[in-house]
């Protein structure tokens, strides 16, 4: 079965399908080996990775090459966040074959003005004319060549403060469109927005939720709600910054590495993830 065979399985299933945040291959290898269903080659991520913001300063061939790199590490599906396409509908078709074409399972787009901010900044959250953006949907639909690879439509309005009725409208025009499924997003701390979403929309396609803001949100009464699948957008990155402050200001502090030794992953353990000895058989 294809990745965006496997992908498209994930958003269809009966079961909550769960993937996560990965800014390069090595997390990728993680999030596989903590057994997730997949990954999402997350902007924001790959973003702060080169220490910039996420506000869309990134090109389509810049997040092409990290998500191919991420792609390539694990056996699971790779859903990449793809901002607002890149430009017009042509961008938008050259952005759905060349991530076809690396072995990508699917890709979002989101309504928003170029630039955008991301999602949980304050202000400058503008919405794209929902017809325009459906175009743009619809482009990526005809663009690709399998069936299989999804396109996923990700919907801002509660995000911008525009309401349910708002958010119902756009992702309707986006099913039309030819969207596989649609990305809800909110920044409220509790569910409500997205359960009166779900409620509304009837699974009509599947749905998948960005639960950042809101994260004590049982996984059970999300599948209850109509939830196909659930990204876990930024929590590797967000660990990994704690844990390197914590240790950098350790050694430090010590003048040295002999207190933390036993708290960090031993060379052993990096050596296994990057398989040097299948490497090595290669020399043999």
């Amino acid at each position: 079965m294809s990745k965006s065979a496997r992908l498209r399985e994930l958003l269809e299933r009966e079961e909550i399908a769960r993937i996560v945040g990965s800014r390069d291959a090595l997390t990728a290898l993680l999030v596989e080996e903590a057994g997730f269903d997949g990954v999402w080659a997350s902007s924001f991520e790959i973003s702060a990775s080169r220490a910039l913001p996420d506000l869309g300063l990134l090109t389509m061939s810049e997040l092409l090459e990290a998500s191919s790199h991420v792609n390539q590490a694990t056996s699971l599906p790779l859903l990449a966040d793809c901002d607002t396409g890149f430009g017009g509908n042509i961008n938008v078709v050259r952005t759905v074959r060349q991530f076809e074409a690396a072995g990508i399972a699917g890709i979002c787009l989101e309504d928003k003005v170029f630039p955008k901010r991301n999602s949980f900044l304050g202000g400058g959250q503008n919405l794209e004319d929902a017809t325009e953006f459906a175009g743009r949907i619809e482009a990526a639909a005809r663009a690709k060549t399998g069936e299989d690879f999804q396109v996923v439509a990700r919907v801002e309005a509660l995000i911008a403060g525009a309401g349910l009725d708002e958010a119902l409208r756009r992702a309707h025009l986006y099913a039309d469109a030819g969207a596989d499924a649609v990305l809800i997003h909110s920044k409220q701390t509790g569910p409500g927005e997205i359960v009166d979403f779900l409620a509304a929309w009837q699974s009509r396609k599947p749905v998948v939720v960005v639960p950042t803001t809101y994260p004590h949100w049982d996984l059970a009464e999300a599948q209850a709600a109509g939830v196909s699948m659930v990204i876990y957008a930024n929590h590797a990155l967000r660990a990994s910054v704690s844990a390197m402050r914590d240790v950098l200001g350790e050694i430090r502090l010590q003048g040295g590495t002999g207190g933390i030794e036993d708290s960090i992953a031993p060379m052993k353990e990096l050596f296994g993830l990057t398989q040097v000895s299948r490497w090595e058989e290669w020399s043999a």
